[in-house]
């Protein structure tokens, strides 16, 4: 496997030259005004999941840049690297490949294509745990003792499992409850176990090596209240997912799930994280959601570049994130359900690729990750769509739409899709305020000029206070309905995608150090508060130890 990195290829330089040559300046209504053709063009079909990428800044020129930056970065063979279980996360030696905990069982050598014969013992592991852990999660959901579940983690040990679980709710078994506590905050786990008799409840404690601070102190706070309310029997009302069954034993859990060192926690969804989910679904749901995102995994595995979703998304998101400069992308799903799972794409995307140095460890001159953030539609029309509309700053939306409702209410589901249907289109027409001062034919930050169509489709000055610019792009992605097995295709498809894009910056999406400083430094600023002992550290530090303490 060769990797290029972006910046040392021949298709950057081409990028950078459009982009000055008048990519910079597109605009979406004239594009759609000379191309008939255009929605057909930049929309397609993936497995479970339709997306419209027309309302995006770029042609077909453009994306055929794009498509040989991709080419010239390497971006296939690192793929197929990652497929065939080598050791790309290099910084951690190991291989990277959560992909396997949605393969299929009993797959001869060489299924579809794999080099399966390189991980078949991992996949034979792969089957045992999963199918010790559906059999615990039916026992569970057999069980009517146990009314609530509650999962003590942190990271991708909660973000993942929670969002699947609220998700999926109208697929849920009825008479449980299902918790999540991941926030060392002693108000979060406080307001939970307010909720619940000892007697009938069952907590997860989902960390790996079952040292993570903040998973360990909750964990064992809720076995002191355990204790405390008169609970007697520790090994029935706890389990664990770990690979440290030792300390488990230890804090008196019998039963154990593991997982591997090639699973990273924001990819750990697939595996014994699961849990929750699979208790929530029923075994056949969990196995349907692993089978969606098999789908996408053959997909992005198998499908040319040109129409390889995960890759389109992956190159938009460096067009715009290294040539428009776009800092950050808002999610907005059309679906309560879908609540978290803008947090969900926080840390998949940001831990991944919010990295400053190439996977060499050599510092970049580009940027890497945008910011995600976001809240679910149509809550964001009445808070931050705002300045998305009239903000200074260009911000990319990408929203996502369920066609198909699972409720009866009359007129809800087709008033939902107006709203994300017009909120799209307002996104890119705009609209002229024609009784406001004219600005002139300007361009405000992000490139594109701000003007509009008037009703006679010609272009238009910008006004004043009622003036939307207009040409602000986003990404339309549709699921026909919100099942197990989209969800899994659509989660696999942001997995993928945010592959995509720091293959081509060159880092190594697959490790996160980020995360380790503030962690030593809270050992030390906890010993401290105790202590008092504030010599060494800097003033504000100092004087904040100071207040706390007083």
């Amino acid at each position: 496997m060769t990797r290029v990195r972006c910046d040392r290829t021949a298709a950057w330089g081409a990028l950078q030259a459009a982009f000055a040559n008048g990519a910079a300046g597109m605009d979406l209504r004239q594009a759609f005004a000379s191309d008939a053709e255009r929605f057909a063009r930049f929309s397609q079909s993936a497995p479970h999941v339709f997306a419209d990428l027309s309302k995006n800044l770029w042609d077909a020129d453009t994306e055929t840049l794009l498509l040989n930056l991709a080419r010239e970065c390497g971006v296939e063979a690192h793929r197929d690297a990652m497929f065939a279980g080598a050791a790309i996360n290099n910084t951690e030696s190991r291989a990277v490949m959560h992909w396997l905990l949605r393969f299929p069982p009993l797959a001869p050598v060489g299924y579809n294509g794999y080099a399966i014969e390189n991980v078949a013992k991992e996949l034979s592991q792969v089957h045992t745990t999963l199918d010790a852990m559906l059999a615990y999660a039916q026992t569970v959901r057999d069980d009517a003792a146990i009314t609530d579940v509650v999962n003590i983690g942190i990271g991708g040990s909660d973000l993942g499992p929670q969002m699947a679980v609220l998700a999926l709710d109208a697929f849920a078994i009825p008479g449980k409850r299902f918790h999540f506590v991941s926030n060392v905050d002693g108000h979060e786990l406080d307001a939970v176990l307010k909720k619940l008799k000892p007697e009938s409840t069952l907590f997860l404690i989902a960390s790996k090596t079952f040292t993570t601070i903040e998973t360990m102190t909750n964990a064992r706070s809720a076995k002191a209240w355990f204790a405390a309310q008169g609970g007697t029997d520790t090994a029935r009302h706890f389990a664990a997912l770990t690979t440290n069954v030792e300390a488990a034993k230890a804090f008196g859990i019998s039963t154990t799930f593991g997982f591997w060192d090639w699973v990273g926690g924001r990819y750990s969804l697939w595996s014994a994280i699961g849990l929750p989910l699979a208790m929530a679904i029923g075994p056949q749901g969990f196995k349907a959601f692993l089978a969606g995102a098999h789908d996408m995994d053959e997909h992005f595995r198998t499908a040319p570049l040109e129409s390889n979703l995960p890759v389109r998304l992956g190159l938009l998101d460096v067009w715009y994130r290294n040539f428009h400069g776009f800092t950050s992308r808002s999610i907005a799903p059309y679906h309560s359900a879908l609540k978290r799972y803008p947090a969900y794409l926080q840390q998949l995307e940001m831990e991944s690729n919010g990295k400053r140095v190439d996977a060499a460890g050599e510092a970049l001159p580009f940027a890497t990750s945008p910011a995600l953030w976001g809240e679910p539609g149509t809550n964001g029309q009445h808070a931050y769509f705002q300045m998305l509309h009239q903000g200074t700053d260009v911000v990319p939306v990408e929203f996502v739409a369920v066609k198909k409702a699972r409720h009866a209410l009359e007129g809800h589901q087709t008033l939902l899709l107006a709203n994300v249907l017009a909120q799209a289109q307002a996104l890119m027409v705009g609209k002229h305020d024609a009784a406001g001062p004219s600005q002139g034919d300007v361009a405000p930050l992000g490139g594109s000029k701000s003007h509009a169509v008037d009703a006679r489709g010609g272009i238009t000055p910008t006004g004043g206070h009622k003036n939307f610019s207009g040409n602000r792009p986003s990404t339309f992605l549709l699921l026909d309905e919100l099942t197990p097995t989209t969800l899994g295709a659509l989660i696999a498809l942001q997995e993928h995608r945010v592959f995509v894009s720091g293959s081509i910056w060159g880092i190594n999406s697959f490790d996160q150090w980020g995360v380790e400083l503030g962690k030593v430094l809270a050992k030390d600023v906890e010993a401290r508060l105790l202590s008092g002992e504030a010599s060494g550290l800097d003033g504000s530090t100092a004087g904040l130890l100071g207040l706390l303490r007083a």
